[in-house]
């Protein structure tokens, strides 16, 4: 049995992201599409962070789902995109092939949409292949509401553990005395994190009198709170 006792760390685990393309996001009702693509992006950003091999994976590019989000390439610049036909990641060998290559049991997951291309590589990944399957709920979408909970339940029933992109960043970074993620976590927050970030502001400029105007291009932190 999988121990889903352990936590995620940045060594044991690695992230999938899959189809995470313009028409299959046009299609998503389950959540709104800009907080949709604000997680994925903040979820690859967290992996970057950490150094958590990832693998993007896209379906029918030139010919229906368009390019994968350009904010999601500019963090992963010189991965490759593994195109396939199949709507089941885990039906392609260079797909299964990049996940054995990283050799981290744990996966977690983000893609488009979680009834279709989750749920068939979650429980294929599961069955086929042993992997321990991490679903990042707000960072996927589904066709509509009801589709996107139901395929969660049967994930769930299936072992899936389901989770939120901020979830996993902090199960990442999970100590604050982490130094060498610190900064990068707190700007990532700042970023993408919505009330927590702005609480984040808030306290290092209000409380920890950090300079209410920065550079172009820069982000309150640590350092600029010191």
């Amino acid at each position: 049995m999988p121990d889903y006792l352990d936590l995620l760390t940045p060594d044991n685990s690695q992230l999938i992201i899959i189809d995470h393309q313009p028409q299959m996001a046009f299609g998503v009702q389950s959540i709104d599409r800009q907080t949709l693509k604000n997680n994925v992006v903040a979820l690859a950003k967290a992996a970057k962070v950490f150094d958590v091999p990832t693998t993007i994976t896209t379906v029918e590019t030139e010919s229906f789902s368009g390019h994968t989000y350009p904010e999601i390439l500019a963090v992963f610049p010189d991965n490759p995109i593994l195109e396939r036909t199949s709507m089941n990641s885990w039906d392609d060998q260079n797909v299964r092939d990049a996940l054995a290559t990283n050799g981290r049991k744990k996966i977690v997951v983000a893609g488009l949409w979680t009834e279709v291309c989750n749920a068939m590589f979650a429980l294929s990944a599961m069955k086929d292949g042993g992997y321990e399957i991490y679903m990042v709920a707000d960072a996927s979408g589904g066709t509509t509401a009801d589709a996107h909970k139901f395929a969660m339940d049967r994930m769930v029933q299936a072992g899936v553990v389901p989770m939120t992109w901020q979830q996993v960043l902090l199960e990442w970074q999970r100590d604050w005395a982490r130094k060498d993620t610190y900064d990068a976590t707190i700007r990532l927050v700042q970023e993408h994190s919505g009330a927590y970030g702005m609480g984040v502001d808030y306290a290092y400029t209000l409380v920890h009198k950090a300079p209410e105007r920065v550079k172009h291009g820069e982000r309150l932190g640590p350092k600029a709170a010191r």
